[in-house]
């Protein structure tokens, strides 16, 4: 074989196998993926504040809900994963300042931690996922958020092993900012015990992206069987009058104590990114 024969075949199986690499991966996330869905049976609570759990007005009132059974993921989705899913299907972030934000902060976007995103950004990966395993996967509605934080809802004031927090054994440590860690960053998922249902980090860590559109007052009219959310967001003007739909955010931060509790409800516009957001997926039944 003459030399430029060898190096076609050199640069060949040097494709070959960046491919099967490539495709190794993948296939490694979605067993790791479709294994961490946990079932949850379906049945009726009582949603939102039932009162002293939230200070915010839009948790009321408590109000029934019966939800069909579903699968919702143990863990929040890693950065490590978000940056494959990423790279294999060229998708780019919602968030304009996206490759800013990255570089400003590199210890945020490490493999190992929660992925930082968008609402666009965690509905894409999620239905990536379902795609590609022929399955019904998104983001989870708010409702099914809450019940399975609640394991299925019980009165659990927070989504951890006990229902209360315990700094430093199944939530981070409090500081003067709330809730915190030394390097003022989320931790990798599962660091601390599940919620009896097996659940990781649904109270702290990061505050997780759910699928509803966002409403202050949607609780005093949500229906009762597997309520989606209201129809249309509610706007907000930020960054000198850009006007932003906003959506749900649940389960709080590592470093706010009170926005932890499984009632919470926080607004977050569907195209910004924080350092503080996260999500997990869900997979209906």
């Amino acid at each position: 074989m003459n030399a430029s024969l060898k190096t076609i075949a050199l640069l060949a199986a040097t494709a070959l196998t960046a491919c099967t690499s490539t495709e190794d991966k993948v296939n490694d996330l979605l067993e790791r993926h479709m294994n961490a869905f946990v079932f949850v049976e379906g049945g009726s609570f009582m949603m939102g504040n039932p009162g002293g759990w939230s200070v915010r007005s839009d948790t009321l009132p408590a109000h029934k809900v019966t939800l069909d059974s579903f699968s919702i993921q143990k863990y929040e989705v890693t950065q490590g994963d978000m940056d494959l899913f990423m790279k294999v299907t060229g998708y780019t972030s919602t968030y304009v300042n996206y490759d800013r934000l990255r570089t400003n902060n590199p210890n945020r976007f490490v493999d190992k931690l929660p992925a930082a995103v968008t609402w666009g950004d965690a509905r894409a990966f999620c239905q990536w996922v379902g795609q590609l395993t022929n399955k019904p996967i998104d983001l989870p509605t708010e409702a099914q958020w809450e019940y399975a934080a609640r394991s299925r809802g019980q009165m659990y004031r927070f989504a951890t092993d006990t229902g209360e927090a315990v700094e430093n054994v199944n939530m981070a440590a409090r500081s003067k900012g709330g809730f915190s860690n030394p390097k003022a960053l989320p931790h990798p998922p599962s660091k601390f015990s599940p919620n009896p249902l097996g659940l990781y980090d649904m109270s702290g860590n990061v505050v997780e992206l759910v699928l509803d559109n966002y409403q202050p007052d949607y609780y005093q009219h949500s229906p009762e069987h597997n309520p989606k959310g209201p129809k249309t967001a509610k706007t907000s003007g930020l960054d000198g009058g850009t006007t932003y739909h906003l959506t749900v955010a649940r389960g709080g931060r590592f470093y706010d104590y009170w926005g932890n509790t499984t009632v919470t409800r926080l607004e977050v516009p569907k195209t910004l990114m924080g350092l503080d957001t996260g999500f997990r997926c869900v997979m209906q039944n």
